[in-house]
């Protein structure tokens, strides 16, 4: 059974940074892709970052790009989603996912993780 747990929310000030972890099993590390997401209050999920199976490849919305960035520890079975410069139009709750096939249409979803971002 594919689990996926997302981790590292919390409040900061505008500029700041933090790091979320998903951490995952039910499959083998290079298996999946790792996709993160979000949904703000009243909107859609919106998928703004993933990587590869193989780790090669990454890819991010032009929301977050060049101010976030995916990441993976294969000792840990663990993702990353190091996120800088955050901005208020930031918050979110943040989901990490996975599926065998694509980035954006995953099958297999984590909890949220709440990251509010204050002015």
């Amino acid at each position: 059974e594919v689990q996926l747990q997302a981790s590292g929310g919390g409040l900061v000030q505008a500029g700041g940074s933090l790091r979320l972890s998903c951490a995952a099993s039910g499959f083998t590390f290079d298996g999946y892709p790792i996709s993160w997401f979000r949904q703000a209050p009243g909107t859609g999920r919106q998928g703004i970052s993933c990587i590869s199976s193989s780790g090669g490849t990454t890819l991010y919305a032009d929301s977050v790009k060049g101010r976030f960035t995916i990441s993976r520890d294969g000792d840990k079975k663990t993702w990353y989603l190091q996120m800088n410069s955050l901005q208020p139009e930031d918050t979110a709750v943040y989901y990490c996912a996975a599926d065998p096939r694509s980035c954006w249409y995953p099958e297999y979803w984590s909890q949220g993780t709440q990251v509010t971002v204050s002015s």
